[in-house]
C-alpha cells in the first residue's frame, strides 16, 4: 500500500488538536538541554528536508539499517530514500519483507533489532528529557533500549510536552487514535500500545541521537 500521513486519518479520529501545539523557544531550549544531560545527542533542524539530510549524513556506508514503522520517517522522505537504494547501506527491511516463510521472516525481524543503525520516532518528549513510545508487538521499541548499535529518533517539536505524565497521556489519548486507524487500514487489525517504553537516559555515549524538527510531524 502507499505510504500514509496523519492527515489521511484526521477525519476518522476524535482527538484534542492541542496535543500538536509547539513548545515555546524557552521550552524547546530547556528540552534540548535536558535531553543532552540525559545522554542523548540532539540535532535541532528547521524542516523535514534538513532532518533527512541529518539522517543520511549520520549513517556510514556499509552499515546495516532497519526502521520501525514511523509516520514521521515517511513524512520526511526517509522511507522513500531507503527504498530507492541511493545509498551504500544494507537495507534490512527490504530483506525481511522479501522472505515468504512467516517463521523465517519473524526471525529476521528479531535479528534486525540489532542493526548497526535503527531508525524510528517517539510519541511524546517530556521537557525533562524523557522519551515515551509504544507499539503493539514491540518490533519498533524493542530496539530502542539496547539491541540496536546506534539509534536515530526523529520527532516534530509538536511531541514536546510538559512532563512524563503528559507524554504518556499524549501517547494514549492522541497518538494511539491515529495508529489504530492506520493499523486497521494497513493490516486489517486494531492496534494497542501494549508495549510502552519510558526512556529516561542513554548510558552509552553517542549511541542515541534525537533529531527535533521545528515542524508538526507524525503522531
Amino acid at each position: 500500500m502507499s505510504q500514509q500521513t496523519k492527515s489521511d486519518y484526521v477525519d476518522d479520529v476524535d482527538v484534542d488538536d492541542d496535543w500538536d501545539d509547539h513548545p515555546t523557544d524557552d521550552e524547546l531550549e530547556a528540552t534540548v538541554e535536558n535531553l543532552e544531560a540525559s545522554g542523548f545527542d540532539v540535532e535541532v533542524v528547521s524542516d523535514a528536508e534538513e532532518a533527512l539530510d541529518v539522517l543520511v549524513s549520520e549513517i556510514p556506508a556499509g552499515a546495516s539499517v532497519m526502521n520501525g514503522h514511523s509516520t514521521t520517517l515517511e513524512e520526511i522522505g526517509f522511507d522513500d530514500y531507503l527504498g530507492e537504494g541511493d545509498h551504500d547501506w544494507e537495507n534490512l527491511a527490504a530483506d525481511i519483507w522479501s522472505i515468504d516463510d512467516d517463521a523465517e521472516r519473524d526471525a529476521a525481524r528479531r535479528a534486525a533489532q540489532t542493526a548497526d543503525y535503527f531508525l524510528g520516532s517517539v510519541n511524546g518528549i517530556a521537557q525533562d528529557g524523557t522519551l515515551v513510545a509504544a507499539d503493539l508487538s514491540g518490533s519498533r521499541v524493542g530496539a530502542y533500549p539496547f539491541a540496536a548499535q546506534n539509534l536515530l529518533l526523529v520527532a516534530g517539536v509538536n511531541k514536546v510536552v510538559e512532563d512524563v505524565e503528559a507524554a504518556r497521556e499524549r501517547l494514549h489519548e492522541f497518538a494511539y487514535a491515529f495508529e489504530n486507524e492506520r493499523a486497521q487500514e494497513a493490516y486489517g487489525v486494531e492496534s494497542y500500545p501494549s508495549k510502552e517504553l519510558v526512556y529516561r537516559q542513554e548510558g552509552t555515549e553517542g549511541r542515541t541521537t534525537v533529531v527535533l524538527v521545528e515542524e508538526t510531524l507524525g503522531y
